[in-house]
């Protein structure tokens, strides 16, 4: 990311959660810093305008469930949330519900701490 991103969240940590490029403070607002690196959506779909802000806030909430930060009973949520943002920002609402569909049956996994993407070095 190249410019930070505000969204205000249903989810009300007991203390802020502070990580390198990104903020959840107690009142639920998650601040995208820039610097966060994602991949846009995963899976056989192609990235288009009106994913980026969905595909944007549900990784960086499945790395939050990853990292033991919030519990995993929000992975719904974010699920949700993917298709909410994506159908505000102009999907198709079959198409956001497919993905909804998609992350709910196949996305236990990426919210694994074992998903964490490992830090890699050039030799």
């Amino acid at each position: 990311m190249t410019r930070p991103y505000r969204i205000q969240l249903d989810i009300k940590p007991d203390k802020p959660i502070d990580l390198p490029f990104i903020y959840l403070g107690e009142d639920g607002t998650l601040d995208a810093l820039p610097g966060y690196a994602w991949d846009g959506a995963s899976g056989p779909t192609w990235d288009t305008l009106s994913s980026m802000i969905g595909s944007l806030v549900h990784d960086i909430g499945y790395q939050l469930i990853r990292l033991g930060r919030i519990a995993p009973k929000y992975k719904e949520y974010f699920d949700q949330l993917l298709r909410n943002l994506c159908v505000e920002d102009g999907m198709y609402s079959w198409r956001a519900g497919y993905w909804k569909w998609a992350v709910l049956k196949f996305g236990a996994g990426s919210t694994r701490p074992s998903a964490e993407p490992k830090e890699e070095r050039a030799p």
